[in-house]
């Protein structure tokens, strides 16, 4: 895990690269160490209807959940939640110069007795990962 969701209003549609978005939190969670390539999830969801502010039109918000399995550390997701909305907002930077702009993340972690989960990912990566690997 972990699983990141960007919600982010309609009225980014025509200039926000979400590909380049998604790829750069991909590449954030692996790089903190933290996270296991086969429980990583990027997903985005855009905002038909909201309210921002004071309604102006211009206003616009990109908000990403890190939801995380339970048991690490405080200062463990501290630190890769820190590390991901610093990837978050530096490449939101050109859109939060040009227009009205609401930059949020937030982690959640999930339940240990609540959290159902059957992943073979891991076991395919691997495998993957070893077919690429010249002897």
């Amino acid at each position: 895990m972990p699983h990141l969701i960007i919600e982010y209003s309609a009225n980014l549609e025509e200039t926000l690269d979400l590909d380049g978005l998604m790829d750069a939190l991909h590449a954030a969670a692996l790089e903190t160490g933290v996270f296991p390539i086969g429980g990583l999830r990027v997903r985005a969801h855009r905002a038909e209807r909201y309210r921002i502010a004071d309604c102006d039109p211009a206003n616009a918000f990109v908000h990403v959940t890190a939801l995380v399995g339970h048991g690490r550390p405080l200062e463990v997701r501290k630190q890769a939640g820190e590390r991901l909305f610093a990837t978050l907002t530096e490449y939101l930077e050109p859109l939060f110069a040009a227009r009205p702009l609401a930059i949020s993340f937030n982690i959640q972690e999930f339940d240990p007795e609540l959290n159902f989960k059957k992943n073979n990912l891991h076991r395919h990566v691997e495998q993957r990962r070893a077919e690429r690997t010249p002897s």
